[in-house]
């Protein structure tokens, strides 16, 4: 990922915010990138993206010790002098707070860095509701929409009702719950390659949630069980459009096609 740094217009006390990208949507959906900057700018804060790598969350969870803690290294100087490091992910939020530090001993410097970086790392919407107590200005949605709980977002970093407080707020989104919306989709990272007949039975049983909830469109705050979501949706020619949360806050459903759609 490259490195860049935005036109923030946070002044002179603003928060400066480092932009956690993340591989997936750096790769497959750029445009949650762009939502995630223009919230925290018309937030206040001056955003920039430095020069980042995979976070290292695939490494770390098959095991891969040596290579999970040489990107954790990577990534921990990329992001010190941040006031606060903010993902569009639970997942990848989630290693960066909570794994890190279980990487490297106790005596060992990289040790303290890593718990720097975790008090300063926070999941995109969580740190506009929790700690900017910030509301975004969304323009009207006229749909109904269900919000699904992603794993890493909900277990490890106890978001579930700053999101559907957001969404309440955008004028015209009826939301609506589906059944068993903290139910996991069946992406899980690794998990949906290495058990495809589990994977596809959950993510199955989610696709029957969401379409059974009557919802147009349905939200998730991480983009690995987006995609794993949209996926089974279009399989099934469901009529449900599928967005990260980021977007619909960011007004960007209009400028963006659906994930999933070819367009």
């Amino acid at each position: 990922m490259s490195a860049s740094t935005s036109d923030g217009t946070g002044g002179p006390g603003a928060p400066r915010v480092g932009l956690f990208v993340t591989c997936l949507v750096d790769l497959m959906r750029p445009s949650i990138g762009d939502a995630a900057v223009k919230l925290l700018r018309d937030a206040g804060c001056v955003v920039e993206v430095p020069r980042q790598t995979c976070c290292g969350q695939p490494a770390y969870n098959s095991g891969d010790v040596e290579d999970a803690r040489a990107l954790a290294r990577n990534m921990i100087a990329a992001f010190e002098g941040f006031d606060y490091v903010v993902a569009p992910s639970g997942s990848c939020a989630g290693m960066a707070k909570l794994h890190y530090a279980e990487l490297f001993s106790t005596d060992d410097p990289w040790r303290a860095r890593a718990q720097s970086l975790a008090g300063r790392t926070f999941e995109l919407v969580s740190f506009l509701a929790d700690v900017l107590g910030t509301v975004p200005a969304a323009p009207p949605l006229h749909a109904r929409v269900t919000y699904h709980d992603s794993c890493s977002g909900l277990r490890e970093l106890g978001i579930a009702a700053q999101p559907r407080r957001l969404l309440d707020a955008v004028e015209g989104a009826a939301r609506v719950e589906m059944e068993d919306a903290e139910v996991c989709c069946g992406f899980g990272g690794l998990f949906c390659t290495k058990y495809g007949e589990i994977s596809n039975e959950m993510v199955s049983r989610k696709a029957e949630a969401i379409v059974a909830s009557g919802a147009d469109m349905v939200l998730a705050g991480d983009l690995g069980c987006l995609l794993n979501i949209a996926g089974k949706l279009k399989r099934i020619e469901a009529p449900v459009t599928v967005r990260h949360v980021a977007e619909v806050l960011a007004g960007m459903t209009d400028a963006v096609p659906p994930i999933g759609d070819p367009r």
